[in-house]
């Protein structure tokens, strides 16, 4: 077993895979945006006449997005139920949040679980050749979703639309092995007005366990990247 907990801590640190894609198999980094400052929000409030104003002007607490139903379900070892804030020098317009599970069953080995969301907002520009905060966070969703498709090392990677998620939503998943352990992928990316979430949810069997079942984690990702859009729209009212 004292072999068993060094294999799981050394794969701790690439069990995360993107969560606003900005981390690659090293881990979540909520920190940071995926596609640089070219796609920073706007800190314009107060767009032209010719420029339609964002829907939404407020984000969720991202570690309180989920329902503590949901976390039991997704992550039910965590020793962190409230979750690991990433930082933000914005919060009303980026905001993360990460949480991860081992349970760990003796010589059956260990199923490990990671989880992590991520709210990005987009206000309206004043220059219309910048656009709209829906046109800026639809371009956001498209780019998150071809990034979560192109993640380096992924395999098996198939997408499909999540119903009732927002405006739009698509889900992709894929195999992706990490320090020999194979791990089964979901990333949900969906877009509410002016809002993009992304929900990212993973799973491997250490030290001897089962690979947990794709549609599984696929499933219980829906679900939450559905919660997760309805938190973003009761944080605006």
């Amino acid at each position: 077993m004292h072999r068993s907990a060094k294999r799981l801590a050394s794969l701790l640190a690439c069990a995360a895979v993107p969560v606003m894609l900005v981390a690659g198999c090293s881990g979540s980094d909520s920190s940071n945006s995926s596609d640089g400052s070219s796609d920073a929000p706007s800190t314009s409030t107060k767009p032209s006449a010719t420029v339609a104003a964002a829907k939404y002007k407020k984000l969720p607490n991202p570690c309180q997005a989920f329902s503590k139903d949901t976390l039991g379900k997704l992550v039910p070892k965590t020793k962190n139920k409230g979750g690991e804030p990433g930082t933000s020098d914005d919060a009303t317009s980026h905001a993360t949040c990460s949480w991860d599970s081992s349970d760990e069953n003796g010589v059956d080995g260990t199923q490990f679980r990671w989880l992590d969301i991520g709210f990005q907002r987009y206000d309206s520009d004043p220059n219309p050749a910048v656009g709209t905060g829906e046109k800026r966070a639809t371009d956001f969703y498209a780019k998150q979703v071809a990034n979560a498709k192109g993640t380096e090392g992924a395999k098996k990677v198939q997408t499909a639309k999540t119903d009732s998620t927002g405006d739009e939503s698509t889900a992709i998943t894929y195999d992706i092995t990490k320090d020999k352990t194979p791990f089964k992928n979901t990333t949900i990316v969906a877009r509410a007005a002016n809002i993009v979430v992304t929900v990212n949810y993973n799973g491997a069997g250490m030290a001897g366990a089962d690979t947990p079942k794709g549609a599984d984690l696929l499933k219980a990702a829906q679900a939450a990247a559905k919660e997760a859009v309805a938190a973003a729209v009761k944080a605006n009212g």
